[in-house]
């Protein structure tokens, strides 16, 4: 069998994208490791059909962070054996490429964002300038470059000269009936740019509970934004939720919400695995009008667009869903038919497909 060592910075647990890619590769052939980080709140990990490594480090966030986990990754690479070392997005590509470059093995770069160009970055001309010259010295030596949108492999094409193939981040297809739920759903990361200050705002208008399944950096304020607008009786945080909880606080949803701030590249060429989650379900959705929303929403008419993100507009797309019950239904129907294309079966093929080139 192959060996192939992908490696993370999270700690495994929610990162459904590796998940999904290491169960397909693992059942198929190929003697699969992820690499990822042990936090002192990670959970402990289920049973995967591959196998999990988990490094713990003193630091969690920050430049000490970064340097102290690729050092550590480094080392814990240089004494395990593959035939492929995949990283995973810019930051853990140094020790990941240097490694393979030393033992003369195959180097996959997946990109799951822009990372140069995140809200978190896209605004630190410094860090920025590091991350983009990381990116320039090693993605161009990569024997095989994935990434999540055909509009990122488009940029990463023009910046790095390489071909990027398209690897959409869709679930596995259930074939659970649809229900309609009562509650608005944001699933995912608590962090800039993603439109949960305006989402709150918005709740003021609606009629509806919304749940709110994840955390990030703004965990804390966003809790006190909805206790000092009083909406703690029809906003509720759930923490982390586990991926077979999430499944079913999707299925029940009435809407799911992807919103996002057009703060940088990563962002405006997104392709969020919420927005297919919600597809998988049944479940219309709130989107932004950006290009790939675009172009699957005018292929499936699946969700709702924003030409721009505010409370206001967000109340209005709500609305209109709620007073128009048959154009709502359409919308549900159509993610049913959907599921059946935008599905991680169908995806999975092309993915084996590119592996089986290391032979």
């Amino acid at each position: 069998m192959k060996a192939i060592i992908f490696t993370v910075t999270n700690d495994i647990t929610h990162d459904r994208r590796m998940q999904r890619i290491c169960e397909s590769l693992s059942k198929n052939g190929f003697d699969v490791t992820l690499i990822g980080r042990e936090l002192t709140n990670s959970k402990q990990l289920t049973q995967f059909s591959f196998k999990t490594i988990r490094l713990r480090c003193l630091f969690n966030k920050g430049k000490l962070f970064y340097l102290e986990y690729n050092f550590r990754l480094f080392w814990k690479l240089l004494f395990m054996c593959a035939d492929v070392y995949a990283a995973v997005d810019l930051d853990t590509i140094i020790p990941c490429f240097k490694v393979a470059f030393l033992k003369g093995k195959k180097k996959v770069f997946d990109a799951h964002e822009y990372f140069e160009d995140v809200p978190e970055v896209v605004n630190r001309p410094v860090t920025k300038m590091i991350w983009s010259w990381v990116g320039k010295m090693f993605v161009p030596h990569a024997d095989l470059a994935l990434t999540v949108s055909e509009s990122l492999a488009e940029q990463f094409h023009q910046l790095y000269g390489i071909r990027f193939e398209t690897i959409r981040n869709v679930p596995k297809k259930t074939t659970a009936p649809a229900n309609t739920g009562n509650y608005l759903l944001y699933q995912g990361a608590l962090n800039e740019g993603r439109g949960l200050e305006q989402l709150i705002e918005a709740m003021q208008s609606i009629d509806m509970p919304l749940k709110i399944a994840g955390e990030g950096d703004l965990s804390d304020a966003l809790r006190q934004k909805v206790n000092a607008l009083g909406l703690q009786q029809k906003i509720e945080f759930l923490g982390f939720v586990s991926p077979e909880k999430l499944d079913t606080l999707t299925a029940n949803a009435w809407l799911g919400l992807n919103l996002l701030e057009n703060k940088g590249l990563s962002y405006y060429y997104s392709l969020a695995n919420k927005f297919f989650d919600y597809i998988n379900h049944g479940v219309p959705s709130l989107n932004m009008g950006f290009p790939e929303y675009k172009k699957i929403n005018a292929q499936f008419d699946v969700s709702l667009l924003l030409k721009d993100l505010s409370a206001q507009a967000i109340v209005e797309a709500v609305y209109s869903l709620k007073e128009n019950p048959a154009l709502y239904e359409q919308l549900r129907k159509n993610c049913i038919e959907a599921r059946e294309e935008l599905n991680w079966e169908r995806e999975e093929q092309k993915l084996l497909n590119l592996y089986f080139r290391f032979g």
